[in-house]
C-alpha cells in the first residue's frame, strides 16, 4: 500500500513536470531577434529579360495536335470490340426509356397483322438507332449502331414474299435451281 501511494506521487510529479515545462518549449522560438543570419548572405544572379521568338509567348501546340496526343490508342481488336460493345449496352439503358421508343415498342407489339408489325418495328429500330445515335460521343459508335441497326432490321425483311415493300434493304434471291443438280433415276420392275 505504502508502495502504491509513492508510485503515484511519482505519476503526479512526472506529470506536473512536464506540464511546467510546455510553456518553456513554446516560448523558445520567441527568444531569439528576428535579425539573426544564420548563414552568410549569397550573391543573388541577376535576372536578365530574355524576349521570346513570338511576342505573344513561348510557341504552343495546335488544339487539333493535343486532340491527337491525348486520342486513345487502340489496345487491339478485342479490346475495341469490347468497349464498343460495353458503349452500346449504356446508350441503349439511356433510350429504353424514352417515350417516344417506347411507344413505338409498344405498337410495334400490339400490331395485328404481320406486315402492319414488320412496317412498325422498322418504325421503331430508326426511332431507336437515332436516339442512339445522337447520344453516341464517337464516330466509332456510330459505325457500329449503323451496323447493329442493318442486323436488326434484316430478320424483319421477306425478300421472297413481298418485293415491293421490302426491296430496299432486301438481299437478292438466289434462284431454286442454281445449286441443285440432282438425277432422278428411273427405278425399273
Amino acid at each position: 500500500m505504502f508502495g502504491r501511494k509513492l508510485g503515484m506521487k511519482i505519476e503526479g510529479l512526472i506529470f506536473s513536470a512536464l506540464l511546467g515545462s510546455l510553456p518553456l518549449t513554446l516560448r523558445g522560438q520567441d527568444a531569439a531577434p528576428p535579425a539573426v543570419d544564420l548563414y552568410p548572405p549569397e550573391k543573388q544572379p541577376e535576372i536578365t529579360a530574355t524576349p521570346y521568338p513570338e511576342p505573344n509567348g513561348p510557341d504552343f501546340p495546335e488544339i487539333s495536335q493535343l486532340d491527337q496526343a491525348f486520342k486513345q490508342k487502340s489496345l487491339g481488336r478485342e479490346v475495341d470490340a469490347r468497349r464498343l460493345l460495353i458503349e452500346w449496352r449504356q446508350l441503349k439503358n439511356q433510350v429504353v426509356n424514352d417515350p417516344e421508343v417506347r411507344a413505338a415498342k409498344a405498337a410495334a407489339q400490339a400490331a395485328r397483322t404481320d406486315l402492319g408489325k414488320r412496317n412498325l418495328l422498322r418504325d421503331y429500330y430508326k426511332i431507336y438507332y437515332e436516339r442512339m445515335s445522337a447520344l453516341a460521343s464517337s464516330a466509332e459508335i456510330k459505325l457500329a449502331l449503323e451496323s447493329f441497326k442493318g442486323a436488326s432490321l434484316r430478320p424483319i425483311n421477306q425478300p421472297r414474299v413481298r418485293h415491293e415493300t421490302d426491296g430496299e434493304l432486301a438481299t437478292p434471291t438466289p434462284s431454286p435451281q442454281a445449286g441443285l443438280k440432282h438425277k432422278h433415276k428411273k427405278h425399273r420392275k
